[in-house]
């Protein structure tokens, strides 16, 4: 007898209460849910919808990435003056033409971009007047196809991402707050993961449903156990995503990797020297080959076409951004050049880049996923997916404990 009721004893022993600490963890993880919750899911989704954006691109737009010039090594590009006229004359938009990238292979098409910025602008679509690429073919000038930008699927959700298509200026903020709670979020629902023993521990790392028939037991593992293996690749995306909303986050990241530096190197006192009389037609297609025999092996280049612009302001040289890989930014050289002699001032390559800049460079690929390809892509897909179920399913087990309570009340 005295037995049995040992064993009852055990058997309907109560589970130790969680801490102080663990119950005001959970009311903030909680409350702060309930608080952004919707906001996060918008950005989470959008980011997964953004992640395969160039493989998609780059599969509808093949016929015209490449232009398909028959004995291309008996021909020459045409200047890139006159390909801007020729393409002018072909699109007739009455704003001017803002930029060109010129491909290192002698295959694919040249991409002439309108983009405008109008400051006065309160939401996306006034921000932004145009944004088009026409692709060109450089050996007879001819418009292959054009493409509004502004108003493509992959443009919208990215803005929608970026500011919920408000202005930018302040837009932008209302993304990284939310962002900033998601990270407190994040860090405590680690801590309301984090098992008490080794008994807790194999119930934390994977789904144990063999005998489990109740979808709410479901859906609470699904939020712990997916939250926990995401959690490390959320918090990396998420502070790489406060990079473009904060100044604050943006000198942290390059103060930490160059080693406490928190100067960015100035390169403004490298100008343009030589008088506007020695700037010709061909001025640009001088700066163009430079860029090329330096960089054989690079993706390609932009060069500025130098008209007049809404938001115009204050160029102090003329800088060519080099592009090394297809897949992304982070590799990357910058070259100075005088715009009227086209004469090569000053090269900024990475191998003379301190860390800090490396890091400041990488973060775009980082965030998108793109730094390795499409291995660490497909993480930032999944990884943005499980992002955006966090919030439906923290929400269903507030609301089946709520519905609970108010069962034991009634």
């Amino acid at each position: 007898m005295p037995d049995l009721r040992k064993k009852m004893r055990k058997k309907h022993h109560h589970k130790k209460k969680p801490s102080a600490f663990k119950k005001w963890t959970g009311k903030l993880h909680l409350w702060l849910g309930l608080g952004v919750g919707f906001l996060i899911f918008i950005i989470s989704i959008t980011g997964a919808l953004y992640v395969f954006k160039d493989e998609i691109e780059n599969a509808t737009r093949k016929e015209v990435i490449y232009h398909n010039e028959q004995n291309i090594e008996q021909k020459q590009v045409l200047p890139i003056r006159v390909l801007e006229k020729a393409v002018v004359e072909q699109v007739k938009e009455k704003y001017p033409v803002h930029w060109v990238n010129i491909p290192i292979d002698k295959k694919m098409s040249y991409l002439f971009y309108w983009y405008e910025h109008n400051p006065e602008g309160w939401n996306y679509f006034d921000e932004f007047p145009i944004y088009k690429v026409a692709y060109v073919n450089p050996y007879n000038g001819q418009v292959l196809r054009t493409y509004d930008e502004k108003n493509g699927f992959f443009q919208i959700v990215k803005m929608i991402h970026w500011s919920y298509l408000l202005k930018q200026s302040w837009g932008t903020y209302l993304v990284g707050i939310p962002v900033i709670i998601f990270v407190i979020m994040l860090i405590s629902g680690i801590v309301l993961w984090w098992p008490k023993n080794k008994a807790a521990r194999k119930q934390r790392f994977s789904f144990k449903w063999k005998n489990v028939k109740s979808w709410k037991r479901k859906n609470y593992d699904l939020h712990n156990v997916l939250g926990f293996y995401a959690s490390i690749f959320a918090l990396i995306f998420s502070i790489t995503g406060l990079f473009y909303a904060f100044l604050f986050v943006q000198g942290a990241i390059y103060f930490i990797f160059s080693g406490g530096k928190t100067a960015y190197p100035d390169f403004s006192s490298i100008t343009t020297k030589a008088p506007v009389e020695l700037r010709t037609e061909g001025t640009l297609d001088k700066i163009s080959n430079t860029v090329k025999a330096k960089y054989p092996d690079s993706y390609g280049f932009s060069i500025d076409l130098g008209h007049e612009h809404m938001d115009d302001h204050e160029h102090p040289h003329f800088e060519v951004y080099v592009k090394h890989l297809s897949y992304s930014y982070h590799k990357s050289s910058s070259l100075i050049f005088d715009e009227n002699s086209g004469e090569l001032l000053h090269t900024h390559d990475m191998k003379d880049k301190n860390f800090g800049e490396k890091a400041v460079g990488a973060n775009y690929d980082i965030h998108v996923g793109s730094i390795l390809g499409l291995p660490t892509k497909i993480i930032a897909f999944v990884v943005s997916l499980i992002c955006a179920s966090l919030p439906v399913s923290g929400f269903l087990i507030w609301w089946g404990r709520r519905k609970k309570k108010s069962v034991k009340t009634a």
